[in-house]
């Protein structure tokens, strides 16, 4: 991350139980690609490894999805009723770069 997205600062907290719900589809993924790993390590049968490796791919974008969706709702609704827009351009870019 530059410096330069360092200085723009959240000014609330992100919602306890959703960061938990995210914070346990990481550790889900962390563990599958562990298993992965051990596959690969193990020389399983290749179109198994594809098959976890979609299965991690499909989380990954629906923790996208999920960030995304509680970014809008949260951040990026207070910094729009703050004024913002640095963070919605900020927002825009990173969308950009995640699609």
């Amino acid at each position: 991350m530059s410096a330069e997205n360092h200085e723009h600062a959240h000014h609330h907290t992100h919602d306890p139980q959703a960061k938990k719900r995210q914070m346990n589809r990481i550790s889900r993924m962390v563990g599958h690609l562990e298993h992965v790993k051990k596959m690969i390590d193990a020389d399983e049968d290749c179109a198994q490894v594809l098959i976890q490796l979609s299965a991690i791919r499909s989380a990954l974008n629906g923790l996208g999805k999920e960030i995304i969706r509680e970014h809008l709702d949260h951040c990026i609704a207070h910094a729009i009723e703050d004024g913002d827009m640095e963070a919605v351009e900020d927002f825009e870019k990173a969308l950009q770069q995640y699609l």
